[in-house]
């Protein structure tokens, strides 16, 4: 079972002190937040292409990189590693064949039946949420244009102060290069 392989792992991870090279603080010492995608390719290529390390930025990450309105969850991360945490940057990076920029909401949602969620549970998320479940797991047709509109949202948020820069760009999940598509400067 992959818990009990990680806690065993975890177990001589502690044991061996190898956490040591990792110790920091909870502020960033480049003073950014980062919003970027889940994507498997992006948990250690990013930090290398970006010459960050344990400590230097808050890493916020969800499917997509997607900033969806001003009370998205990603925005409450964001806003406290501003207010609480020092941050005096955004930085919002999307990448080039993001399964976001695939996802069909329709097989989506019959996935969610195929494994178990029932058409009566789905109808009661969209009257408790006052949404359409299609249109909450809907993801996006272009990452540039993904990533201005976070950006965007970001930008006009009335919690976010004007004096913090908010950039947009798009990494490449094979190479690290990046793209810039929104200088917030």
């Amino acid at each position: 079972m992959l818990l009990d392989e990680i806690l065993e792992f975890n177990n001589r991870f502690v044991q061996d002190k190898q956490y040591e090279p990792y110790e920091t603080d909870g502020l960033p010492d480049k003073k950014v937040v980062i919003l970027s995608c889940m994507d498997t390719r992006l948990v250690e290529l990013l930090p290398q292409a970006l010459n960050i390390k344990n400590g230097d930025v808050k890493l916020v990450k969800n499917a997509g990189a997607m900033v969806s309105s001003p009370t998205d969850g990603a925005v409450k991360s964001i806003l406290v590693g501003i207010h609480a945490l020092n941050a005096d940057e955004v930085m919002v990076i999307g990448h080039h064949d993001c399964g976001m920029g695939k996802v069909n909401p329709d097989d989506l949602v019959k996935k969610l039946e195929t494994r178990g969620i029932s058409r009566e549970q789905i109808e009661a998320f969209e009257n408790n949420q006052n949404t359409d479940a299609k249109e909450f797991l809907k993801g996006f047709t272009n990452v540039e244009d993904n990533v201005k509109n976070s950006v965007d949202i970001l930008n006009n948020h009335p919690l976010i102060p004007e004096t913090i820069p908010v950039h947009g760009l798009v990494i490449d999940p094979h190479t690290g290069k990046l793209d810039l598509v929104v200088n917030g400067y």
